[in-house]
């Protein structure tokens, strides 16, 4: 999840390619749907495809790769790109080096990085996309009104993991329902000598969550389009409040005490081992708990509920790992083989991947498998009613993170953070050429 996270840099790179216009001179602009979708069985012996993955999700295609050269005699490649994997990609692409399909986050902010329209193949027309479920069928991979990615899993939702002993031995038993009974049950932990919450400050990237989940109901009502426009910033109250919200609880000492430095790992550590009630995280967080105990373990000790001021309200953020991309090469044999394994990752090879990855079906008629912890298949049901984060709605994402973790050092104050914020989100959104800025 952190690699879908360092955007500011990545979004840089981005604004070049997108107003260069950088392509394969092979390969002609525009997003119209492609001629054909092959049958899943096509032969495609002599056929060679490559797929760019990152560190994380390098693995995630084996039982689809497997599957479809058996079924077709295509051989696959899956080359790996070193992190920071976002900012690699954009290099290359925009120096004309293409791979036949890569995993990418399929939010507007970063199909625009790959210049969309140019780069990659519409996604249009798809034979799976009446396969999934309707709350997540147009959920995300969609650039003004073009399908150009291809979901697998279900995106990240941020929301809180919480130790179920724990509350449950602290006397709570039912669970919060809006973001002041979620604060009144902190501060009961509290008083019961309970660490309510565990932040992360030290490895950073997390800590933007704590005030995106404040964010969600002001999201549903057009936040972002409203900052994209130009018409309300980060030093707004909106931004700005949630922000100082942030900073008032890590004062009223809700945290762990060791916040400035704790890490990723001590994060997980800590929530397994009981030792905080509450982690506010998105699902990689969940896959390093899966790393340390089984799922018999798991449903017995963590649970998640999704959060917002108004109600359990998730919010969502499509990660790398969750989709696919398939690029205009300029072969028109490599781009519908392309497509074709895209049929087939989606169509006959999809129960076999969500049994390889443990992970929760995107397809009513796919079953999700049994070694998926409950949490996740509660993540899972808090998309229908989620609404995007900033990742997934604003035009350029910048390093809030970084800046939130300022704050918990002590470095900056939250107007610093708010207009440190501002400043770097309007320069990324003036070099794409928005107005407004």
């Amino acid at each position: 999840m952190k690699k879908a996270l360092i955007g500011a840099a990545a979004l840089v790179a981005a604004a070049s390619l997108a107003l260069s216009g950088c392509s394969d001179p092979g390969s002609g602009g525009g997003s119209s749907a492609p001629a054909d979708w092959p049958a899943q069985d096509t032969s495609l012996e002599g056929v060679d495809l490559t797929i760019w993955a990152a560190q994380n999700s390098n693995t995630v295609p084996e039982s689809v790769v497997s599957g479809f050269e058996k079924l077709t005699g295509a051989k696959i490649d899956v080359v790996t790109i070193p992190d920071p994997y976002e900012q690699g990609i954009q290099t290359k692409v925009a120096t004309g080096d293409k791979p036949d399909l890569a995993f990418w986050q399929p939010t507007g902010s970063q199909l625009t990085a790959l210049n969309a329209s140019t780069n990659l193949q519409s996604l249009e027309g798809a034979p799976w996309v009446d396969s999934f479920d309707p709350a997540l069928k147009d959920i995300t991979g969609i650039l003004d009104g073009t399908r150009y990615a291809a979901l697998v899993s279900t995106p990240a939702v941020e929301g809180v993991y919480y130790n179920k002993k724990v509350l449950a031995d602290a006397g709570v038993t039912t669970l919060p329902t809006d973001w002041d009974s979620f604060l009144q049950t902190a501060r009961d932990l509290k008083g019961k000598g309970v660490t309510p919450f565990y932040e992360m400050g030290g490895d950073r990237w997390a800590t933007q969550w704590w005030v995106q989940v404040q964010l969600a109901d002001a999201a549903k009502d057009g936040l972002w389009d409203r900052v994209n426009a130009g018409e309300e910033k980060f030093t707004d109250p909106t931004i700005l409040g949630a922000i100082e919200s942030y900073q008032g609880l890590i004062d009223e000492g809700l945290f762990n005490s060791d916040i400035k430095t704790a890490t990723f790992e001590d994060q997980g550590d800590a929530l397994l081992n009981g030792d905080a009630a509450m982690v506010v995280q998105v699902n990689s967080f969940f896959s390093q708990l899966q790393a340390k105990s089984s799922t018999e373990e798991l449903n017995d000790s963590i649970g998640f509920f999704p959060i917002a001021p108004s109600g359990n309200i998730g919010t969502f953020i499509p990660d790398q790992s969750n989709a696919l991309v398939a690029f205009k090469t300029g072969d028109a044999t490599r781009e519908a083989a392309a497509r074709q394994l895209l049929s087939y990752w989606l169509g006959d090879g999809y129960q076999d991947f969500v049994d390889a990855q443990a992970t929760v079906s995107l397809q009513s008629s796919v079953t999700t498998p049994d070694t998926v912890p409950t949490a996740l298949t509660d993540v899972s049901a808090s998309l229908g009613d989620s609404v995007g984060s900033m990742q997934a709605l604003a035009i350029a994402n910048p390093d809030l993170y970084i800046y939130l973790a300022d704050m918990i050092q002590g470095t900056k104050t939250p107007e610093q953070v708010a207009q440190a914020t501002q400043d770097q989100f309007a320069e990324l959104a003036k070099a794409q050429g928005a107005s407004g800025f």
